[in-house]
């Protein structure tokens, strides 16, 4: 009762193996790709999130200048009326030169 009797058999046998063996080989590229993909799918989150920030932060420094850019009309017309205030005082305190 030999479990291989003809070349035929043999042939059987290693062809089981290498079904075998690729069957592994399959297997074990298949949890590397979806290791890869999965790797992949967290770094785009990630950068999708570090954009987000990014795009935020900007967003706000914009409105702060906007903000800002509105103030200072204000607070240049106040200057402007400061100096002119300022040059009426000192004008009528001032003695006029005689030439």
């Amino acid at each position: 009762m030999y479990f291989i009797q003809t070349s035929k058999d043999l042939l059987y046998v290693a062809l089981s193996f290498c079904v075998l063996w690729l069957t592994i080989f399959t297997a074990w590229l298949i949890y590397y790709l979806i290791m890869i993909f999965r790797q992949l799918y967290f770094s785009v989150r990630e950068m999708r999130q570090r954009f987000n920030k990014v795009d935020e932060a900007i967003r706000a420094f914009k409105e702060k200048i906007e903000h800002s850019a509105s103030y200072l009309l204000l607070i240049g017309e106040g200057i402007k009326k400061l100096v002119e205030t300022a040059k009426e005082y000192s004008g009528k305190k001032a003695p006029k030169k005689k030439k």
